[in-house]
């Protein structure tokens, strides 16, 4: 992929004068995801800002493949690596957060949910508390509608803000994201650039207080000190992913490099150097058995990205 990496970036850079964002040809993938597995990206393009990336989109062919990922929390990219581009979104213009005199929270793509809920808290302003148990940026919860604790990202968005494809601005209301449990679909599909948040009046103290619950209950019940991706599944309708597992006896069930937590058994652990086809296949497997224990059917939560290497094969 190297020699193509560096083609495509010199015919990317050379169709846009003016791009003030970094394109990086064959960019290591395994630096940037929670993982630290998989191949690298043909190109990894980090805008400066908005403009920046409308600029890159209205220019970037429609024939050359383009990827969004964030902060590689959720995220599995495979041993071949990505074709085309990746987009990231960081800096200031993408992870600034501001809350206006209603209390309303405008926080970029980029912006850490956890920041979220901190930057709420300090403001004496509740209802966001729930962004502390879930590792991930503004981009990846409006993606997925990440929720913790009962809460979900759907039920506190006022809009989110968007590019599409061809690098048009668009605003949508939480109405017209058509969430539902870990997914959102929109009809116009965008590359989210910020959203805007609902609060309601509380107190410093008492959020620092929920905060604190939150942080202590996740650091008891997840392995947040290891190389994981969070949740690697959907909790069925009216089932709890780990349970399932635990019950098909997979806890601490290994393959290669990488193993189900001890911890919380819906947790994938990459503790002796695990590739990404290591830790698919260790999923795959968990979701057999579970299937043939339970006639239950486990959906990924972590999103898989990218190329198998040559000679790889799930099937």
């Amino acid at each position: 992929m190297g020699a193509f990496g560096d083609r495509l970036a010199l015919e990317l850079s050379s169709a846009m004068p003016g791009l003030r964002g970094r394109l990086v040809a064959n960019a290591a993938m395994s630096d940037l995801t929670w993982f630290r597995v998989g191949g690298p990206a043909e190109v990894l393009f980090s805008p400066v800002d908005e403009d920046d990336l409308a600029l890159f989109l209205s220019r970037c062919s429609l024939d050359v493949p383009l990827t969004i990922v964030g902060v590689g929390s959720n995220l599995l990219v495979r041993d071949g690596g990505i074709a085309g581009v990746v987009i990231r979104l960081g800096g200031k213009a993408f992870g600034s957060i501001d809350i206006a005199p209603d209390g309303a929270l405008s926080a970029g793509a980029a912006a850490l949910d956890m920041r979220v809920a901190k930057m709420a808290a300090e403001a004496g302003r509740g209802g966001l508390a729930f962004f502390a148990g879930i590792p991930g940026s503004v981009g990846g919860a409006l993606s997925m509608n990440a929720g913790a604790h009962g809460v979900e990202t759907g039920q506190v968005l006022m809009r989110a803000r968007g590019l599409t494809r061809s690098g048009e601005l668009h605003d949508l209301t939480s109405l017209e994201m058509n969430f539902s449990y870990r997914r959102s679909e929109p009809a116009i599909d965008l590359i989210y650039t910020s959203a805007v948040f609902a609060t309601t009046a509380s107190t410093i103290a008492g959020e620092r207080a929920a905060i604190s619950e939150i942080e202590a209950v996740r650091a008891s019940t997840q392995p947040v000190k290891t190389r994981t991706g969070g949740s690697t599944f959907k909790n069925p309708p009216g089932y709890s992913a780990w349970k399932l597992i635990d019950e098909a006896g997979l806890r601490g069930f290994r393959s290669g490099g990488a193993h189900m937590s001890q911890l919380h058994t819906n947790f994938v652990i990459n503790d002796e150097g695990a590739t990404a086809f290591d830790i698919e296949s260790l999923g795959e497997t968990v979701r057999a058995r579970v299937f043939a224990q339970s006639g239950i059917k486990l959906e990924w939560e972590i999103k898989r990205i990218g190329e198998f290497r040559d000679g790889q094969s799930l099937k």
